[in-house]
């Protein structure tokens, strides 16, 4: 075990762990938005930036920053809040209109920003990565990718046509922290409209309502005894799983 100081207060975090779960070991509530479980950590938002003040002073963002035994950290420490309040006037002008960011923004106190706002108010994609990553390395799809450089960048498919390598998943949906993924389910076809992707939908054997994406054909064909349970749609499943 490691035993680190945070804000005062000792914790011990197994081996391997970073400081970001160290602090939230100890309970203290810390805003994150390109961290997810299971993801390797990025440090794209910088909002988990903090100060190791012993046994040397530097500034780190927390997600990505190793645990060590004897680590005392300031998650608000003077250089880190003023760093974690400039990328929150960065996002504030790339999305304006963004719930999620506008809500961190008012819990940190930062009112406005400095910065050019972006012509399309309704941008709500932060550039954190997590559909991006989730997609190649938990789904193996690698459907999706950062495009461009600097105020040009952004995340889309190659050539910004309908990605033939999607399979319908939603997972990009599903880890976004700001809702600028869109996904909805309408007429037999899972339209990721992000993406100018419609993906064919599978009918649950139990019931027929569409509700899987098709590539839930393959793992039928190759895993028969799926039927049973996980290939049906969640009310049939439960049906299935309590026995009526």
């Amino acid at each position: 075990m490691l035993t680190l100081t945070i804000d005062n207060q000792t914790v011990q975090v197994p081996e391997h762990s970073t400081v970001l779960q160290a602090i939230r070991h100890v309970g203290v509530r810390f805003p994150t938005l390109c961290y997810w479980e299971g993801l390797p950590p990025y440090s794209a938002c910088r909002l988990c930036i903090v100060e190791i003040i012993a046994p040397r002073r530097l500034t780190i963002p927390a997600c990505s920053y190793p645990a060590e035994d004897g680590l005392a950290i300031a998650t608000d420490g003077p250089r880190a809040v003023a760093m974690r309040k400039m990328m929150l006037e960065f996002m504030l002008a790339r999305c304006p209109n963004s719930t999620v960011v506008r809500a961190l923004a008012d819990e940190a106190g930062v009112a406005g920003t400095r910065f050019p706002l972006n012509p399309n108010p309704d941008e709500l994609c932060i550039l954190c990565g997590l559909c991006v990553r989730v997609c190649r390395d938990l789904v193996g799809a690698a459907a999706l990718a950062f495009i461009g450089r600097g105020s040009e960048r952004k995340v889309g498919t190659p050539f910004g046509l309908p990605a033939e390598a999607c399979i319908g998943c939603g997972a990009c949906a599903a880890v976004c922290p700001t809702g600028a993924v869109k996904m909805e389910d309408v007429d037999g076809q899972r339209r990721l409209t992000t993406w100018h992707t419609n993906v064919a939908l599978q009918p649950c054997p139990g019931c027929g309502r569409p509700f899987t994406p098709e590539p839930m054909g393959f793992v039928r064909e190759h895993v028969p005894d799926i039927e049973h349970v996980w290939g049906l749609c969640p009310a049939c499943r439960r049906r299935a799983t309590v026995g009526g």
